[in-house]
């Protein structure tokens, strides 16, 4: 008996909470296309999560720690990004499915690892699996996810897209690199920001354009103007992760504020501000060196001011919006159509996030 029939699937919940946000920032047209792109999709979204329900659970340690952050759910928006890809062509079949549980495997785990390298203690609004199993578990778990992924792709048999996406998961290590050598600099750097976001985020949409596309059977220039979009829609949504690290609800976000800036990441906002106000580096270099935990109050309250007195907020918030625009005008040669229609809504409601 199929589980997800008789349950609200997590994406169901992100996409209304979404056209809730839009209706109440006067965005009723939104709302309205996400409803409708929620029905156009559901039940293949069901079908996925079917899949991702089915993977072991079992006595093993890499298990119990996989699953402990499988089951809190998630946006599950790059497996959105496969089946809306698939569907432009013939459709969300066996091999699409095979790639929509593939992408989700791979963006875990890069969740479990990160919160070791992190040291995070949240994750969805939960206790991270490292503090519930222990940093080996969660690092064995986000290992087993990428030999589940890469076996998934296997399986699709999609010609060249295993080479792809090692090819993927090459670039997102590098990217990570980067990040990692950078890590409690204060640096204003937006080349190594944009090569972290493009390399770490962004890489991973762009594949599950592709993969979705191939899967459906699409010619390679459709192939080539969804991997546009994926590109620049990974942008756009970690650009809206920057100013939730200030100004999210930890509630809705799960995660607590500032933690980006607490792991030494210098976020859009922040380069910006730096950029234009430089003394902003003292309180940055007080709070880095302070004792684990949010930082003192007046060392936020003074952060946030800079951050909206220098614009860096607004010109984060800026650079979503334009990313997002790129990503719609990827489109522009696509044929017209439900599919096409749901990726313009997607990428315009990602703006508006607000987890």
């Amino acid at each position: 008996m199929r589980m997800a029939a008789t349950a609200v699937s997590p994406n169901a919940e992100v996409i209304a909470r979404l056209g809730q946000v839009c209706s109440a920032r006067g965005l009723p047209d939104v709302a309205v296309r996400l409803g409708d792109l929620h029905a156009w999709i559901a039940a293949d979204l069901a079908h996925f999560e079917d899949e991702l329900a089915a993977l072991p659970r079992g006595a093993s340690l890499v298990h119990r720690s996989a699953r402990h952050l499988l089951d809190l759910g998630g946006k599950h928006l790059r497996p959105m990004c496969v089946a809306l890809a698939a569907k432009l062509g013939t459709g969300f079949g066996a091999e699409a499915r095979d790639l929509a549980v593939a992408v989700e495997l791979i963006h875990n785990a890069t969740l479990l690892h990160d919160d070791v390298v992190d040291l995070g203690d949240q994750r969805r609004g939960a206790p991270t699996a490292r503090t519930v199993y222990g940093n080996a578990a969660s690092i064995f778990a986000g290992d087993w996810l990428l030999v589940e992924a890469l076996q998934r792709v296997q399986h699709a048999g999609v010609p060249g897209l295993l080479d792809r996406t090692l090819a993927t998961i090459a670039e997102m290590i590098m990217a990570e690199a980067v990040q990692l050598a950078n890590r409690g600099r204060i640096n204003a750097d937006r080349a190594d920001y944009f090569r972290v976001v493009e390399g770490k985020t962004a890489a991973l949409f762009r594949w599950a354009m592709v993969a979705g596309a191939r899967a459906g059977g699409l010619d390679e220039g459709a192939c080539r103007a969804l991997e546009r979009y994926g590109l620049h829609l990974g942008v756009a949504f970690q650009a809206v992760d920057d100013l939730l690290d200030f100004t999210g609800s930890a509630a809705v976000t799960g995660k607590a504020l500032f933690a980006d800036l607490r792991e030494g990441k210098m976020t859009y906002p922040l380069i910006l501000a730096l950029e234009r106000e430089p003394a902003l580096a003292c309180v940055l270099e007080d709070i880095l060196a302070g004792p684990p935990g949010p930082p003192p109050e007046r060392w936020r309250a003074r952060v946030l001011d800079t951050l909206v007195r220098s614009g860096g907020m607004r010109d984060c918030q800026a650079l979503a919006r334009e990313r997002a625009a790129e990503a719609v005008a990827s489109l522009s040669g696509l044929p017209g159509g439900a599919g096409r229609d749901a990726l313009v809504t997607v990428a315009e409601a990602t703006v508006h996030r607000e987890s």
